[in-house]
């Protein structure tokens, strides 16, 4: 398009003698059709009742009906890399993101980001004027590029959308969240009511509402990422208890009905088997009661959360339809990667201690079984209902097997798709939506984008199976790996490795299926064919030396330690009022001595508000005023609380929190007034930096930490400067920390 430089007019002494010129704006392709995303987080394969599940997803189970389910469908089993790979069209480790964000390690397939060398789907098509809107999840950033400050390239704004409205990372609180608006984090004010979920949609429509309402000739690409269902498992009560009851049949009963349920839809061929259970899943009936009514609460919480989520979309979609934009909208919904077993055998009511401090036993979760889905609670479910989730198919999220890469899929396009309600068998993959979508607009991806040589896309179109059910599949090879898992699906053929953490990689055990005659992955035909793995194996090797999946790294969380303890600073200095830290770029207390001090101007003793809080009441501290005391609560977990105090007055103030590390994850806190001891406590544990669930504020608060001191808490008087000191006493690793890696 020509620029300023490039006029096209004349330019005589005045106006009169003068031909004006305007650059033609961009143009859409004729009949271009609207654009929605939307992605589910950890869910299943056979979540959606479309998909075989007894979950009350009818709003889905609609899109289903007028539009075509994918049962062959894959995507990387974590959730950063399908999103690399769906916004772009390649494969993620060639853009950079081999891994979740957080799991960058300076190699070029494990950066953290998309690179410049590939083109988003939003950037390509806001060329041929879409209007182009995310809300939701992002998870498309490194940890070097969190914080308000930026730098924000590989924020949304920064790869080719106009407005976002969302959160960076994983795992977000869905009653409390940590948000941003386009390039600056926003503050949550707790009200009555609140869902994340719902906010989401709102936002969605919102969004298009001002695109149609602004430019109606221009058509629009949404991108939903919701963070539903993905821990913390958060939902309405009311929503739980329309699920009582569903779950007291166990796992094994509802694995099995999942599964003739798939068949009778033809999800799955009729010969499919089911699965064994993975290791570490117990029978259903060798469960006691306790056990039972704790695990299928917490699936019910679950269900829940899947259905509200239903709901929500189901909002959306009504929105389309009554503006009549519907008809001409290309919905694609997925999830990003199989269900999580995260939970571990039992599940917990809040797994961030369960992963980092303390397991939580079956009589911690009964007493609290009513929490379960509130702001109370931080749950997840037990790995056998995860193992119901990817229903017939073994193994989760992070695993290359089918239960962590193969996802539910469903194409919605009225004005394209005729065959509404069939399903297709084709084999495909994340990273042919770009491909399809750039096909039938009859667009082909930019060779150099803003000045930058563009990698080829790499998926294979998928329009031919709109109108050919039978259609061979034209994909012919896909390879798999997230941290050390590999696999490699080639013309119908699939070898697969699980590896063990800390093992030689060479002495890894690939498994072969031949996937036309073995859904499930349950006939394991490596012995009778060795010289097909080996050149199957061989040909993976070829692929990743070719996509940058190399080199072979099965670290997970202790990528993001090292970077915290190698790159984060020591000294911070914070103002009342500043925009908030985000939850990952918070100071690197773990393993370390550090102190806390805050310098206060206060008209009275009854000063009130938060100085500095950290974190939210299921782990972090904050340090307040109230009813004439300073305070300062070290919240260790959801039940355990360290707290210091002393009396306030007028005047020039200085508070100073001292921790003294005298142990690997444990020492003493000491709060001081103008340079005298008033209290200290002894804390056996602490918490590690890294996976805290909610950011920094100063002077005002954001999630609640205290329940004597809850949000927005803005301090009454003056707060002249906070700064948090770190000493250089640290460990390699705390044991806690330790802990945790084993069990993500």
């Amino acid at each position: 398009m020509p620029g300023i430089d490039e006029f096209q007019g004349h330019i005589g002494p005045t106006y009169r003698e003068s031909e004006a010129w305007w650059p033609r704006p961009a143009s859409a392709p004729s009949g271009a059709p609207n654009i929605l995303f939307i992605v589910l987080d950890d869910v299943g394969f056979s979540d959606l009742g479309c998909f075989g599940s007894e979950i009350p997803t009818p709003r889905m189970d609609a899109l289903a009906a007028g539009g075509l389910r994918y049962n062959n469908f894959h995507v990387t089993s974590m959730c950063s890399p399908t999103r690399a790979a769906l916004l772009t069209g390649r494969n993620a480790h060639a853009v950079g993101v081999g891994a979740i964000a957080e799991w960058s390690n300076g190699f070029p397939g494990y950066q953290g980001h998309i690179t410049r060398h590939a083109a988003t789907v939003a950037e390509m098509l806001s060329d041929h004027a879409y209007g182009t809107y995310a809300v939701g999840k992002w998870h498309l950033s490194n940890l070097a590029n969190y914080g308000a400050a930026g730098p924000h390239e590989q924020w949304p704004l920064g790869r080719g959308f106009s407005r976002w409205y969302g959160f960076l990372g994983g795992y977000v609180d869905h009653w409390n969240p940590d948000l941003h608006e386009d390039n600056h984090p926003i503050r949550h004010t707790p009200r009555p009511g609140y869902h994340l979920s719902e906010d989401l949609v709102d936002q969605a429509i919102a969004s298009v509402r001002d695109h149609v309402t602004s430019a109606p000739h221009r058509p629009w690409l949404t991108y939903l990422a919701f963070g539903a269902g993905h821990w913390p498992l958060h939902v309405p009560a009311d929503e739980i208890a329309r699920q009582h009851g569903r779950y007291d049949e166990g796992w094994d009963v509802i694995r099995a009905r999942r599964l003739e349920k798939q068949k009778a839809l033809g999800i799955v061929p009729p010969d499919t088997a089911l699965s064994a259970r993975n290791p570490g899943v117990s029978a259903w009936d060798a469960l006691d009661a306790d056990e039972r009514k704790v695990c299928a609460r917490l699936q019910e919480t679950y269900a829940a959360f899947l259905s509200h989520t239903d709901t929500q979309i189901g909002r959306l979609v009504d929105y389309l339809e009554h503006t009549g934009q519907l008809n001409n909208t290309v919905i694609v919904l997925l999830s990003d990667n199989g269900a999580s077993g995260e939970g571990g055998p039992m599940g917990a009511v809040n797994i961030r201690k369960h992963l980092q401090t303390e397991k939580e036993s079956v009589a911690h979760i009964l007493e609290r079984l009513e929490l379960i889905g509130g702001e109370h609670s931080f749950p997840h479910y037990p790995m056998g209902w995860a193992q119901v989730s990817n229903t017939p198919l073994k193994w989760y999220k992070k695993n290359t097997h089918g239960g962590g890469i193969r996802a539910p899929l469903i194409v919605h396009w009225p004005r394209r798709i005729i065959d509404g309600g069939a399903v297709r068998g084709q084999y495909h993959h994340v990273i042919d939506i770009v491909p399809t979508l750039l096909d039938e607009l009859g667009l082909k991806a930019p060779e150099v984008y803003r000045g930058v040589s563009q990698l080829p896309l790499h998926g294979t179109p998928m329009g031919y199976t709109f109108d050919q059910a039978d259609a061979p599949t034209r994909k012919q090879i896909q390879h798999f790996e997230l941290v050390g898992d590999r696999a490699l699906w080639h013309q119908g053929w699939k070898v697969v490795a699980r590896h063990t953490k800390g093992a030689d990689f060479a002495e890894d055990r690939w498994e072969l299926y031949d996937m036309a005659t073995d859904f499930s992955e349950t006939r394991d035909l490596a012995a009778q064919h060795p010289l097909r793995v080996r050149e199957m194996v061989d040909l993976w090797w070829q692929e990743a030396r070719r996509y940058q999946v190399l080199p072979l790294d099965d670290r997970e969380s202790e990528r993001a330690f090292a970077w915290f303890r190698d790159e984060m600073p020591r000294r911070y200095e914070y103002q009342a009022g500043m925009a908030r830290v985000d939850r990952l770029m918070v100071p690197a207390i773990n393993g370390r001595s550090y102190h806390i001090e805050a310098e206060l101007r206060l008209a009275t003793a009854h000063a009130h508000g938060i100085v500095l809080a950290c974190g939210n009441r299921f782990g972090g501290y904050v340090l307040y005023c109230a009813h004439g005391m300073a305070v300062f609560e070290y919240v260790y977990t959801d039940t355990v609380t360290h707290t210091l105090r002393a009396p306030l007055r007028p005047g020039a103030v200085v508070l100073k929190v001292q921790f003294e590390r005298t142990e690997a994850a444990g020492g003493v806190f000491s709060l001081w007034l103008n340079g005298e001891r008033m209290s200290e406590v002894r804390a056996p544990g602490t918490w590690t930096t890294y996976g805290i669930t909610a950011g920094l504020t100063c002077g005002y608060g954001n999630a609640p930490v205290s329940q004597a001191c809850l949000p927005p808490a803005v301090f009454s008087d003056e707060i002249k400067q906070v700064v948090v000191q770190i000493d250089d006493d640290r460990l390699a690793m705390p044991p806690s920390f330790s802990a945790m890696l084993e069990e993500e």
